[in-house]
């Protein structure tokens, strides 16, 4: 029998505690009621995913994701009243795998800790090294470096890119992408995966409207070209407001 995934809930709110009947729904669930005493349950426990409250007494919810990532990585997902899309994008930039703003359904998180756990753990973790320009992706070690230099990416970041880079110089279709590395309910959030293929090829060094080595196949998806250079190819239309794409 397989062990049920097992999730920390760090709130201050007992309702919101009590709300997360996540028990109900095939998972393990442990509370905290504050930053510090997440963080020493943490250590305990060793949780699959961990829901953080944004607005805790003692440390908050960026603060404690940022010490338990310190420690081992860990799947997490910000919760917080605060619903605009400047604090969802700012809390994804900041590394959460995914927000979501209170008042929320408990059918909603359920569905949210889901994809989460199955894009952080699901994915296969390749192999062989991958090296074009200045760039080297370490498909077995999850590595990027740059002229050397490591180069830092989010989970998200890393599965989107670990997902073409697993196939050079074939098209990965939107909806293959979608699926794979945010789950069956993201597949026809094409704002949303642009969003983030324009973050990925920043972070390889691609100036903006240029598409760098991701390709862009209008329609269909995208193509990691390791290639020698040639002709310009196109880049996705542009993003009116690159922060309104980043649904938690």
């Amino acid at each position: 029998m397989s062990i049920q995934p097992l999730v920390l809930v760090a709130d201050d709110e007992p309702r919101i505690t009590k709300l997360v009947a996540l028990g109900q729904e095939g998972f393990r669930v442990v509370t905290a009621s504050g930053g510090e005493e997440a963080l020493q349950k943490a250590e305990e426990i060793r949780p699959d995913i961990v829901l953080l409250d944004i607005v805790m007494p003692d440390l908050d919810g960026i603060e404690v994701m940022r010490q338990l990532r310190e420690r081992r990585p860990v799947a997490v997902i910000l919760l917080t009243a605060k619903g605009s899309t400047a604090d969802k994008a700012t809390g994804l930039d900041l590394g959460a795998d995914d927000y979501i703003a209170k008042p929320f359904h408990p059918d909603e998180l359920t569905a949210r800790v889901r994809a989460v756990l199955r894009r952080t753990s699901g994915a296969s973790p390749g192999s062989g090294v991958l090296a074009f320009d200045d760039i080297e992706i370490d498909l077995e070690r999850r590595l990027v470096t740059k002229a050397g230099e490591m180069v830092r990416l989010s989970r998200t970041e890393w599965l989107l890119l670990q997902h073409l880079a697993a196939n050079p110089g074939k098209v990965v279709l939107h909806t293959e992408l979608l699926t794979k590395v945010w789950g069956p309910e993201y597949r026809d959030d094409l704002q949303y995966l642009r969003v983030w293929v324009s973050r990925v090829r920043r972070k390889l060094g691609a100036e903006p409207g240029d598409p760098g080595r991701i390709k862009t196949f209008q329609g269909i998806g995208y193509l990691l070209d390791v290639d020698a250079p040639s002709a310009p190819e196109p880049v996705d239309p542009p993003v009116e407001d690159e922060r309104s794409a980043l649904i938690g």
